[in-house]
């Protein structure tokens, strides 16, 4: 079975079932906005997800999700996902090249399908950062917006 008739069949399955990023996936953008994206920026969307989010919950895939997305369309950060991804100091070590676990993975690109497809976690609208949650830092430039999947995501002000 390819990958794609797998991929086809988790978000045919995910349409059945009632999730957090349904209910969370509000903040679509505009179907003129969203955009083709080839299987390389999905995978790189995919590694980050499942690096930075600890899978821990389903809110947590789609911030981490639209952390990314935000920087793409910024003009601080590179332009495709690939690119904002594999910045240097920026996301997990190894993210790009490290093993992710198969019986993870559909979860992970299901989120991915809906972050590139235009959902949006409906509190990051202009967040662009984000840590693991607990961390504390003097910074008064950080406006925290939400905290989920182990992370707490924010601002820059």
């Amino acid at each position: 079975m390819t990958v794609s008739v797998i991929l086809a069949s988790a978000v045919s399955l995910s349409a059945c079932t009632s999730s957090a990023v349904d209910e969370l996936a509000t903040g679509a953008i505009p179907a003129e906005a969203a955009q083709s994206y080839s299987a390389k920026e999905r995978e790189c969307l995919e590694r980050a997800i499942y690096f930075e989010s600890n899978r821990s919950s389903e809110e947590g895939l789609l911030a981490v999700g639209t952390v990314v997305m935000n920087r793409v369309h910024s003009s601080e950060f590179p332009n495709s996902v690939c690119g904002v991804v594999g910045q240097k100091n920026q996301f997990a070590p190894g993210v790009l090249t490290r093993t992710m676990p198969r019986e993870k993975v559909p979860d992970i690109q299901v989120a991915a399908e809906k972050v590139l497809g235009g959902h949006r976690h409906p509190d990051l609208s202009d967040a662009m950062f984000f840590h693991m949650a607990g961390l504390k830092f003097p910074y008064d430039n950080m406006h925290y917006k939400l905290v989920a999947g182990g992370n707490a995501f924010y601002e820059k002000r």
